[in-house]
């Protein structure tokens, strides 16, 4: 019998497919990224700790989607810069135009503060959450919009065909 505990994460394999369906639809992949200091992104697009980058062909130059790490090329800018995410940091894979995808769990132990602050070496490591905790969640853009808009009437509707970039927002 093999144990959970000496399998791979999912999360590379499902972030692929996921990659590989907006590509054979001609939808445009982004990914949600939860930044802290093994990120490597451009820190003045970074938001409230999360960066969201378009991973399409068009966006990209040698993309690699490996187990541990998304690693590729893009400019930010009219700048080349080189982008390194450990798997782990991906919160979320979905398309631009309809908002389908996928939203990861990010375990509280590795999701530090952003790089702009300075730990101070003594923060103690979380426990691991629960298995149904760490399991990934399929959700659609929209959906989780119209829970949010619901509990939130301040911010006003915004779908991916206004000019604006949809968001993922988890829900428990």
């Amino acid at each position: 019998m093999i144990d959970s505990n000496d399998t791979t994460s999912t999360r590379p394999y499902l972030i692929r497919a996921l990659y590989e369906w907006c590509t054979d639809n001609a939808l445009t992949p982004y990914v949600a990224v939860a930044v802290n200091e093994r990120v490597q992104v451009p820190l003045e697009f970074v938001k409230d700790g999360e960066i969201v980058l378009n991973i399409s062909f068009n966006a990209t130059t040698s993309l690699k989607l490996g187990n541990d790490y998304l690693e590729f090329k893009a400019r930010f800018g009219g700048v080349a810069r080189e982008i390194v995410v450990p798997i782990d940091q991906i919160s979320g894979i979905y398309a631009r135009e309809n908002g389908q995808g996928m939203a990861f769990p990010i375990n509280a132990s590795k999701a530090a503060k952003p790089p702009t602050s300075v730990g101070t070496g003594t923060e103690s490591k979380q426990p691991a959450p629960p298995p149904e905790a760490r399991s990934a969640t399929l959700v659609s853009v929209e959906s989780t919009k119209r829970s949010a808009e619901s509990i939130d009437e301040q911010d006003p509707p915004r779908s991916p065909g206004n000019g604006q970039r949809p968001t993922l927002k988890r829900i428990k």
